[in-house]
C-alpha cells in the first residue's frame, strides 16, 4: 500500500481548510526562530565548556565533619 498523489492533496487541502493559510504560514515562522535560537544555544554552549569549571569544595567539609 503506497500513498498516492490524491491522497496526499486530500490531506493538505483538509489541513489548509482547518487551520487556515495564515496560522500555517505563521506556525512555519515560529519554527524557523526556534530552530534558529537551537542553533544559536548549541553554538554558544560550545565556547562555554572550553573554559575550566571550578567545582566548590563544600562537600568535602560536610563529609570531613562526620
Amino acid at each position: 500500500m503506497s500513498i498516492g498523489i490524491w491522497q496526499i492533496a486530500v490531506v493538505v487541502i483538509l489541513v489548509v481548510l482547518l487551520f487556515g493559510r495564515g496560522k500555517i504560514s505563521s506556525l512555519m515562522g515560529d519554527v524557523a526562530k526556534g530552530i534558529k535560537s537551537f542553533k544559536k544555544g548549541m553554538a554558544s554552549d560550545v565556547t562555554d565548556d572550553t573554559e575550566p569549571k571550578n567545582i566548590p569544595d563544600e562537600n568535602k567539609d560536610s563529609n570531613n565533619k562526620e
